[in-house]
């Protein structure tokens, strides 16, 4: 598919809102109604809090097994420390996706490439590239493009007339813009962009549809690529072009700009409609954020461990029979580590998880993932969220829920969650 061809098919769909193919679109596939629910469990919420469920089988069996329909063993772990153990271990867990060729309709050529589904060395040579580019002081440059990206934003939703659907007007637009100006991709392809990165984790059509989309993204990231060879800009892609030239192939690059949108959008998008959810419901919090610039980091940090915006890590495989808290995990058995369970295990934190500002952990929260697959663009995510809460609490003091809080809507089944929409009224 032609790149032109590929950005007029997503345009066409722009015009549709996200809710509305999760209401069109039930679960299409087989597969997905047989799945157990023990399985599914991690992906559902109850407003911003896991399911009881989730909190029953962590207190049961932190590490329990599953069976699969098409022929695999699966385990679920929803503790803190277990899940610590298995993220931490890349000697006895793969993230292969060759693991995943062959099972549920999956295929080879579904794998989105990038570092969350390889394992070193070629993991540890991909990482090597990428992450001078997201260390602090590579990253600092775009701080005044995030703030200037916020303010912009904060400025339309106070032109609007009515009430402001801050997912839409505020939360999308922010993480998109800043990854097309990560990337050096034009902003008239930040439209692209979301609809890209929202396919990934809907679940809703089916088990392989989320690969589909993958696909679709990386045909569109082959031609930013071939653009960047001809032409290096001043973005990622350019400075990786220059600084490596064919060390590194357009299968690859393709393959870390797509991971790049992946985990630095929806993630991000997400995280800063439920953190704004989480200040509406505390404005005791709203008011210290707009005085006490102190709290801004702590805030960020309990927004990340409370909503766990990415509910499930990247699927692990045994690579050999392992013990994790005592349960043997027997080789080539998929493990799946339920960050939003991890984050609430009483182990980890007192007082049932519930929001915290002035919480203080013994260690850190599994949000951005643990190990050598932790997220490579967590510190950038957190420059947006120290930029965003303030921004909006300073603008807008007075902002309040536009409708009942019960009317909010939220995603049934995603390994991303998310809010549909967040109307409110600014003033």
């Amino acid at each position: 598919m032609s790149t032109t061809t590929f950005r007029s098919r997503l345009t066409a769909r722009l015009g549709r809102s996200y809710l509305a193919r999760i209401q069109k679109h039930g679960l299409g596939s087989s597969t997905m109604k047989l799945l157990p629910e023990q399985l599914l469990m991690p992906l559902r919420r109850d407003g911003l809090d896991p399911v009881r469920g989730l909190a029953t089988a962590r207190a049961n069996a932190p590490v329990s097994k599953v069976a699969l329909p098409f022929g695999m063993d699966a385990w679920v772990v929803t503790g803190y420390e277990e899940s610590k153990a298995v993220l931490g271990s890349a000697e006895g867990f793969s993230t292969d996706f060759a693991h995943l060729a062959g099972n549920a309709g999956i295929v080879a050529e579904h794998s989105p490439g990038g570092l969350g589904f390889s394992d070193p060395p070629v993991h540890t040579r991909l990482r090597r590239i990428l992450t001078p580019e997201f260390t602090m002081r590579r990253l600092r440059r775009l701080a005044p493009r995030i703030d200037a990206i916020v303010g912009e934003r904060l400025d339309a939703m106070a032109a609007a007339p009515g009430p402001v659907d801050l997912v839409h007007a505020f939360a999308l637009p922010v993480p998109s813009l800043t990854i097309c100006e990560l990337l050096g991709v034009p902003y008239e392809d930040r439209d692209d962009f979301q609809q890209l990165a929202m396919d990934r984790f809907d679940l809703f059509a089916g088990t392989t549809a989320p690969f589909g989309a993958m696909s679709a993204s990386l045909d569109y990231f082959r031609g930013v690529v071939r653009a960047q060879r001809r032409n290096p800009g001043d973005g990622l892609l350019g400075m990786i072009v220059r600084e490596h030239g064919d060390s590194v192939d357009d299968e690859e690059l393709a393959g870390l700009a797509d991971g790049v949108l992946t985990g630095g959008f929806e993630t991000t998008a997400s995280t800063i409609a439920l953190g704004s959810l989480v200040l509406l419901r505390n404005p005791d919090v709203l008011a210290r954020l707009r005085t006490d610039d102190g709290v801004t980091a702590p805030f960020v940090e309990e927004v990340l461990r409370y909503v766990s915006a990415v509910q499930i890590a990247f699927p692990r495989f045994a690579r050999e029979d392992i013990e994790i808290a005592g349960v043997v995990i027997p080789r080539g058995d998929m493990v799946l580590c339920s960050l939003s369970g991890a984050n609430r295990d009483p182990a980890y934190v007192t007082d049932d998880g519930g929001f915290d500002v002035d919480r203080v952990t013994p260690a850190g929260h599994l949000a951005f993932g643990h190990g050598i697959h932790r997220c490579i663009g967590a510190e950038l995510a957190r420059m947006e969220l120290r930029s965003v809460y303030p921004a909006l609490a300073r603008r807008f003091p007075d902002m309040r829920l536009a409708v009942p809080p019960q009317d909010l809507t939220f995603r049934k089944l995603s390994i991303v969650y998310g809010i549909d929409a967040l109307p409110v009224r600014l003033r």
